[in-house]
């Protein structure tokens, strides 16, 4: 039952009574000692630590031969013994450990607003218990405790895909005492470490020695290397006597020159170019050559500082009177209806009233 719910910094308080069970092997024998209060860490709620006070009872036991004299009532699926943690959060911060390990669980913890040091994570991890006997394919290896000092060996489960023990070091003693204690291993997956195989030719003679292909890759490639390093004195002597037959080259092939279509801008634009160039070379003035042809002075510029190639380009791009083209059908109706009595203003204006946005010379 929830007495109350308050709120104290940054963090959630909840207020809880309730009886529960209380374990005695003596239950007729139990009494009441007094009403206590234990606060628990419960799981983040958003941004707020959330903190759960229980009021529980604590209980001695009169009887000597009762092997726990004071007990406190615990709340199933939510407090356990010597936990100050919720059930809910402790599983929390197992499933962290057991992924991330000490110092990245706990800085994972910080970042979700948990209350969890890499000490507490790791005690967290209980060490599996190990099978009565060994799997029917074992798989051994070696490992760094800290690398170019201590080694271990694991022992591994390969159908299972789970680790079955870790062994101190890498010595064939300590592996043959366990393959005495743990009989069964039909086949035995191992590297070519020589004190592998001596513990298994004497503590499992019967079971079927394989080599894992990681290490038969490695041991490949290490073969490889080591051959190449020894017959490299005739490998590039024989690369150098080797000539390379040179294939000749294609002769290029000649395209014709790309042309333009000689449509009304496209040689309009050629002109222009010609007739200013040709007063530049008169030595004409910008003003003098924009009156002389009707353009503007920018234009006159544009054409003397670029190249021709570039400016025909440009033109084909370009769509003269696009914005024209929906209406020219309706000017020529209405040029033929009116036998060319009409005048440029009007058709203007008629088109525009029709959604032209163009300017009135185009449409003239």
């Amino acid at each position: 039952m929830v007495d109350c719910q308050f709120y104290r910094g940054s963090a959630s308080h909840v207020r809880s009574r309730r009886r529960s069970e209380h374990t005695c092997q003596h239950p007729r024998s139990r009494n009441f000692m007094a009403l206590i209060q234990s606060a628990l860490d419960e799981r983040p709620l958003g941004s707020r630590r959330v903190i759960v006070r229980l009021r529980v009872r604590r209980y001695f036991c009169d009887r000597k031969s009762c092997f726990r004299k004071t007990f406190v009532e615990q709340v199933p699926g939510l407090s356990e013994r010597h936990r100050r943690s919720s059930t809910g959060l402790t599983g929390w911060l197992w499933s962290i450990a057991i992924e991330l390990g000490g110092r990245p669980a706990a800085r994972l913890c910080r970042r979700l607003r948990l209350v969890a040091g890499r000490t507490r994570l790791l005690r967290l991890l209980t060490a599996p218990t190990v099978p009565d006997g060994a799997p029917r394919v074992l798989g051994v290896d070696e490992f760094a405790f800290r690398k170019g000092c201590t080694y271990g060996t694991v022992l591994v489960d390969v159908e299972a895909r789970r680790v079955v023990d870790v062994l101190p070091d890498r010595t064939s003693e300590t592996f043959a005492a366990w393959l005495t204690e743990h009989p069964g291993a039909e086949i035995i997956c191992r590297d070519r470490a020589s004190a592998y195989t001596k513990a298994v030719k004497e503590a499992a003679p019967h079971a079927l020695e394989v080599a894992d292909r990681w290490h038969l890759l490695q041991n490949l490639s290490a073969a490889v290397e080591k051959t190449c390093h020894q017959h490299g004195d005739c490998l590039r002597k024989r690369a150098e006597e080797e000539t390379v037959t040179e294939v000749p080259e294609p002769p290029p092939m000649l395209l014709p020159p790309a042309e333009l279509p000689r449509t009304q801008i496209i040689e309009r634009t050629r002109h222009r170019y010609k007739d200013i160039h040709r007063l530049l070379e008169k030595r004409w003035t910008i003003s003098a050559i924009a009156r002389r042809l009707n353009l503007d002075r920018k234009t006159v510029r544009r054409f003397r500082d670029t190249d021709l190639d570039e400016l025909l380009a440009s033109a084909r791009e370009r769509q003269p009177n696009g914005v024209l083209e929906p209406f020219k059908a309706y000017l020529n109706v209405r040029f033929t209806e009116a036998h060319g009595q009409v005048s440029g203003t009007q058709l203007f204006l008629e088109i525009q009233a029709r959604g032209y946005r163009g300017s009135r010379a185009v449409s003239y």
